[in-house]
């Protein structure tokens, strides 16, 4: 969950986990620490159309998630972190 300020909309101000609660470090309007962010609409053919959602994750329990796949999440190595 991201929280902005009231006089400025788009300066963030606060970053927690939405799993587990955690308080995400948040330094000059940027998160400073890994951060799943996820935002979503559901289109048709679904028990939620026409839901958008959104959510963030701390790494400890985007890779709780992760690791119950029964098929592993694709993964490489990028050369260039921009």
């Amino acid at each position: 969950m991201r929280v902005y300020s009231e006089n400025k909309e788009t300066e963030l101000v606060q970053a927690v986990c939405n799993c587990c609660g955690k308080n995400l470090l948040v330094e000059n309007g940027f998160v400073k620490e890994e951060c799943i962010h996820v935002e979503h609409d559901f289109g048709f053919f679904g028990t939620r159309d026409g839901i958008s959602q959104k959510f963030d994750l701390c790494e400890a329990c985007y890779r709780k998630i992760v690791e119950k796949f029964s098929i592993p999440a694709e993964e490489w190595e990028r050369k260039e972190l921009l």
